[in-house]
């Protein structure tokens, strides 16, 4: 049986405010950098409890100057989860620093921070810590973050949390983005996640240093603030370049679209729960490993991934993808180990580095998950992948 309307993995829920919102925008005097970039920033920052967020057209963006904001560089070192998109790593090469991994928990499929103190110890004895460590919130559940936060008091690194998949979620009392246990939090408003801009990322802090470093980066570097200037100001019309800067600004109407998706964010997660708790009930007595959820931790569930037990049936994963693709439902795989990317193989990779990331690769698949998911086509998810797996 094929679905006449494919279902995806993922897709973005809006409503008729959030395009009246857009639409109001397009209608007034600003459509570029204007005052909604303004009020979303800080709407994002009082939600989660930061002093500051800073607005960019995508998380890639964020990623980046929050490297830059932290210091990493030439000579130095960024450390990450090799389960993630390739931008959680390309940030450091951006900045021209060097990149490692760090291999990943097998139940919660992050950054495992048994590993992390192992080579933290390590690289202690032969002088290679590194500058900075970017833990990704895999799926929307948050990394152990108060633990990370200990280690970097004793070995010196910074922190910037890698949040694309986690706006919404909860870390022990805290709101993932209040930066409790980081320097920074980035956030990505891709359409998949959990609210979307189109395109769009945010940068949150609690430093005003830090803040103000981003809001220039994000705008080629460039500043109005006469306190800031080299020499006298020539009036009211003049800036200068103090640092090399990059067009990385978001625009008023994606602005306005997030600020009304925002209103529905704690809808949006609470539905994700929803449909977890319906998926987990129905598929539980299949040869599949389910999604664990630390009891330190609230996800915001951006993704549904279920690991085959590929020793108690006879398909292999490919075959499984692809009988759920070829029935109407857009399955995918989050994600391929990033040290075993061509590109990263070239800067001296290799498969077996981190081998934990790889087995959980080999039996991934992910499941459609989002809000406007209707309950008859996840039961269509459900029934489909029973009958492939008997």
């Amino acid at each position: 049986m094929f679905k006449n309307s494919p279902i995806p993995y993922g897709r973005q829920s809006i409503s008729d405010e959030d395009i009246q919102a857009v639409v109001n925008v397009l209608r007034s005097d600003w459509i570029t950098q204007g005052p909604a970039i303004g009020r979303f920033e800080q709407a994002v920052a009082d939600y989660c409890g930061a002093r500051y967020a800073v607005a960019v057209n995508s998380a890639t963006s964020a990623l980046h100057i929050a490297c830059l904001v932290a210091g990493l560089g030439h000579g130095g070192t960024l450390w990450t989860s090799p389960n993630t998109f390739v931008a959680s790593a390309n940030c450091g090469l951006y900045c021209g620093a060097g990149i490692d991994f760090v291999d990943i928990d097998p139940q919660t499929y992050n950054l495992s921070v048994e590993r992390l103190e192992e080579k933290l110890v390590a690289a202690q004895q032969d002088g290679t810590l590194p500058k900075l460590l970017i833990p990704v919130h895999f799926a929307g559940q948050s990394c152990d973050m108060a633990r990370i936060a200990d280690l970097a008091k004793i070995y010196g690194f910074r922190v910037v949390e890698d949040a694309s998949h986690a706006i919404g979620g909860r870390y022990r009392q805290t709101v993932v983005g209040s930066c409790s246990f980081s320097d920074m939090t980035v956030f990505s408003f891709h359409p998949v996640k959990i609210i979307t801009t189109g395109e769009g990322g945010m940068v949150l802090t609690n430093s005003r240093e830090s803040y103000e470093k981003l809001a220039r980066l994000r705008s080629h570097g460039i500043t109005r603030d006469p306190a800031l200037m080299e020499g006298d100001s020539h009036g009211p019309w003049y800036y200068q370049e103090i640092e090399l800067g990059f067009n990385y600004r978001m625009t008023d109407m994606q602005a306005a679209l997030g600020l009304s998706q925002l209103e529905c964010l704690d809808e949006f997660v609470a539905r994700r729960h929803q449909l977890v708790g319906r998926y987990n009930q129905a598929l539980t007595s299949l040869p599949l490993v389910l999604p664990y959820q630390h009891p330190d931790t609230y996800s915001a569930f951006h993704l549904y991934v279920v690991r085959l037990k590929l020793n108690a049936m006879k398909k292999n994963r490919r075959q499984v993808f692809e009988e759920l693709r070829a029935s109407g439902i857009g399955v995918n795989v989050h994600y391929i180990p990033v040290h075993t990317q061509p590109y990263f193989r070239t800067l001296g990779f290799h498969a077996g580095d981190f081998p934990e990331a790889e087995k959980y690769y080999e039996n991934a698949i992910s499941l459609p998950m989002f809000p406007g998911l209707s309950e008859k086509d996840q039961d269509y998810v459900i029934d489909t992948l029973r009958d492939i797996l008997h």
